[in-house]
């Protein structure tokens, strides 16, 4: 059984990998190329051979705008470059990766990226579930400081007397008519 506590890639490799585009969660091929040990065309020839198996669901190729912009916020080496824009795999693609390279070390890499996926989820869960608690609070609390509120607003208005009331806690005074007749 294999050790399953050495991870063959460092997570936050994967976890850096992991882009948003078009609103999904997505690995390029040449990132999981890198990580397979494998070259981008031969991940995409292998692909191509399977395209069935790759609705758009799963991969999609970058757009020509989607490919220079992120050309523009990745610093890679300029020397050789890529004439055609790269494909996305959303989770599923990359899942479904595991069926089309089936080295060892394809399956290795394939269980880390989804374990991040699946790691990447709970956290952006946990967050929204925090996010929800911080918007009751604010809530909660913004209603109690209307009274607040409300109270020094009363005080601050102009034209009515003051009356000087005696504040704090205390015994009232005492009729000293009454203190006599005793």
């Amino acid at each position: 059984m294999p050790e399953d506590n050495k991870n063959i890639v460092p997570i936050e490799r994967i976890e850096s990998a992991i882009l948003l585009i078009r609103g999904e969660k997505v690995m390029l091929d040449q990132d999981i190329a890198e990580l397979y040990g494998v070259e981008t065309r031969a991940l995409v020839q292998a692909v191509k051979r399977n395209i069935d198996r790759f609705p758009s669901d799963f991969m999609f190729q970058l757009s020509d705008e989607e490919f220079s912009n992120l050309r523009s916020q990745i610093v890679r080496s300029s020397w050789g470059g890529r004439r055609t824009a790269p494909y996305a795999f959303t989770e599923q693609g990359v899942s479904m990766l595991s069926s089309v390279l089936r080295s060892p070390q394809a399956i290795r890499v394939n269980i880390e990226i989804m374990r991040t996926f699946v790691r990447l989820r709970k956290m952006l869960q946990s967050h929204a579930e925090l996010s929800k608690k911080i918007d009751a609070l604010e809530t909660k609390y913004d209603r109690q400081f209307k009274v607040v509120f409300d109270a020094i607003r009363q005080l601050m208005q102009p034209g009515q007397p003051s009356k000087k009331h005696r504040i704090g806690f205390g015994q009232p005074k005492r009729d000293a008519s009454k203190d006599k007749g005793d």
